[in-house]
């Protein structure tokens, strides 16, 4: 779990400890000195604690004019124990959101367990914030995507199909919102 590290490849583009706007401003990150853990296991440093015993994140890019952010998750999302989606909400979602943001993408490659509750509370507020926006998920492990869809969470996520965009590495952020725009506007709006 500690060789896990969040994607870098937008550094030179973007950083969140330097944006004013960032719930994450003037964090410093240390490379060797290993503080938070998942059930005993130490994670990588340059993960962002959200205030979750399990689920952690990396905000890798934002664009304010363009009003979207692409967030790694890590970990595992627990709504059932931790309620992980109530402190991925109030500690960055909502900075995000009353900066104007209204489109976010999750990548979640590095989630490595779901588990859901039937209250949707947050979900439904996160969902009500970006009106005329979205919520885009990819690369989540196909259970992760099953359990969502169990639990009714592909109401207010998309995810599936199409957003796996593949290179997504590869591309520049701007790109992948572009195409993740342009697919969500077809499947929302068909």
């Amino acid at each position: 779990m500690q060789n896990i590290e969040p994607s870098f490849q937008w550094e030179s583009l973007y950083v969140a400890a330097r944006d004013k706007k960032s719930p994450f401003f003037g964090r410093h990150y240390s490379e060797t000195t290993y503080e938070n853990d998942i059930y005993g296991y130490y994670i990588h440093p340059l993960w962002d604690d959200i205030g979750s015993e399990t689920l952690f994140c990396k905000i890798l890019f934002t664009d304010y004019v363009a009003k979207y952010t692409i967030i790694e998750l890590f970990g595992e999302w627990n709504d059932t124990l931790h309620n992980d989606v109530m402190h991925l909400k109030r500690t960055v979602v909502d900075h995000f959101v009353d900066s104007g943001i209204k489109h976010f993408i999750l990548v979640g490659e590095n989630v490595l367990n779901f588990h859901g509750s039937f209250e949707d509370d947050y979900y439904a507020e996160w969902f009500e914030d970006v009106e005329d926006g979205w919520i885009a998920a990819m690369h989540f492990a196909p259970f992760v995507e099953e359990e969502w869809a169990k639990y009714k969470i592909d109401y207010y996520l998309n995810f599936g199909g199409n957003l796996q965009i593949p290179n997504w590495r590869t591309l520049k952020p701007e790109m992948i919102f572009f195409m993740i725009d342009k697919l969500l506007k077809r499947r929302l709006n068909p």
